[in-house]
């Protein structure tokens, strides 16, 4: 049983593509699931958490990605910490940002197309 948990754990960290779909999907569940203001805050933390994380590899020099992909991936983890302000409020809904992460997971499985001038509430 630990021989196969290492395995899997071996094969998660082997796919980075198929992690980050996988966190998104996870934000995107608590997000849709929250019914209170407090699992609202929450999820809205766990999304900040994980556009932090990108971000942060996104940064790194090794990353391979183009930088012009990198930098509008930065620019919209910022947008997303300044709406999930918004949202933790109670000034705004936290479906643009389940949006959001659903592009993302789309690009992560090459199954969507992110459009540089998509447009994201203010």
């Amino acid at each position: 049983m630990t021989v196969n948990a290492y395995s899997r754990a071996g094969e998660l960290a082997a796919n980075p593509r198929e992690t980050e779909y996988r966190a998104f999907g996870m934000v995107i569940n608590r997000m849709s699931q929250a019914e209170s203001h407090t699992g609202v805050v929450e999820a809205c933390h766990l999304n900040n958490r994980l556009w932090s994380a990108l971000t942060a590899d996104l940064s790194r020099p090794e990353n391979p990605l183009p930088n012009d992909l990198k930098a509008r991936l930065i620019s919209l983890a910022l947008w997303t910490y300044r709406y999930s302000a918004k949202v933790m409020s109670g000034e705004a809904s936290p479906q643009p940002l389940i949006d959001l992460n659903r592009e993302i997971m789309a690009g992560l499985k090459g199954s969507g197309a992110m459009q540089p001038e998509m447009q994201l509430a203010h």
